[in-house]
């Protein structure tokens, strides 16, 4: 989001548990809306002159910054790893490797204030065909340090996330790349695209005009390929079933 004070507050207004704002070495700033094994990374390049040529600033930092000169949204999708060094060996042994492992640490504050030190390890993968999404698998050291029941209650209700939602002209075209991103043996095709089942969520992926059907909204611009368009949710009302702007990046655990 271009400006974070703002999608934090909109995101308050419907009714999710934002936290507070957190700042990377690499010049990006969050705040992080967390639900049970998920969370929503509220995500701007605030201080772009912190860039350097390490991975983190070239594939998150940077990234982010040409991203919101062209739109906001969703713009990451971040799948849980429990051993991120496996994945970056299989995602070069699939030829979609964009990174070896990446790891960072930094403090963070539970709802009492007191600090506590939150470790990540992360590996991306690239899907050719879409460079509006960036993708990677995330290995979280603390995990005790970071995920909080108190974050995780929401006045609107909502208690989960059901799935994820990507756009694309032609669907089939990303079915590879998603099956070996995610790990998943295989998918279910739809009418109109497919479905790969995740134990905690589903990757949906279909076309443009299904999606406007399907969420009575027009589609994010896939002229430069796939794009991730909304979330799902369960729980909650009709209102917050599903989220479709806001850029950040989304963590849905227990894939691979």
């Amino acid at each position: 989001m271009r400006d974070l004070d703002a999608a934090a507050a909109e995101y308050t207004r419907l009714g999710f548990t934002v936290g507070a704002r957190n700042k990377h070495p690499w010049g990006t700033h969050n705040c992080i809306v967390q639900l049970p094994g998920f969370f929503i990374e509220l995500l701007t390049l605030a201080e772009p002159s912190r860039l350097g040529d390490d991975g983190f600033s070239k594939l998150f930092g940077a990234y982010t910054g040409e991203f919101l000169q062209r739109q906001e949204g969703l713009a990451l999708l971040i799948l849980e790893s429990r051993d991120a060094r496996a994945d970056a060996a299989a995602f070069s042994a699939a030829n979609i490797a964009a990174s070896e492992t990446m790891r960072f640490e930094r403090e963070g504050k539970r709802p009492d204030g007191s600090v506590v030190k939150v470790g990540f390890s992360l590996a991306f993968a690239e899907d050719r065909l879409s460079p509006d999404i960036h993708f990677a698998t995330c290995q979280q050291h603390y995990p005790e340090n970071f995920w909080n029941s108190a974050f995780q209650k929401h006045a609107n209700g909502v208690k989960g996330i059901a799935g994820v939602v990507l756009v694309a002209d032609a669907p089939e075209d990303n079915r590879e790349f998603l099956l070996a991103f995610s790990g998943a043996p295989s998918a279910r095709d739809g009418a109109d695209g497919f479905t790969i089942d995740l134990p905690r969520g589903a990757i949906e992926v279909m076309t443009p005009d299904t999606f406007a059907r399907c969420f009575g909204t027009t589609a994010p611009d896939t002229s430069r390929g796939a794009r991730l368009a909304a979330l799902r949710f369960m729980g909650g009302p009709a209102g917050a079933s599903s989220i479709k702007s806001a850029i950040g990046a989304v963590l849905a655990f227990d894939t691979r």
